[in-house]
């Protein structure tokens, strides 16, 4: 029985771990593409810095969605 609720602890917690992480890796990946787009877009003309500051924030929202869903993986919400 033990051993049954170590188990059941490890996988959350590897679960928990792969949400955060594999999210965080899209997140980079988008802020890459997004930051070096915005950076030549701000190059040509400089009143579109609000359009990719916003832009370039958006991605950390599947940050934040990843955090939620270890977050209930782990029995903490």
């Amino acid at each position: 029985m033990a051993t049954e609720t170590a188990a059941i602890g490890g996988l959350q917690a590897i679960g928990a771990g792969l949400a955060i992480g594999l999210s965080a890796l899209a997140t980079a990946w988008a802020q890459a593409k997004i930051g070096s787009a915005g950076v030549g877009a701000l190059a040509e003309d400089d009143s579109l810095f609000g359009n990719v500051l916003i832009l370039t924030v958006i991605p950390e929202t599947m940050v934040i969605f990843g955090l939620v869903v270890s977050l209930v993986a782990t029995g903490f919400i």
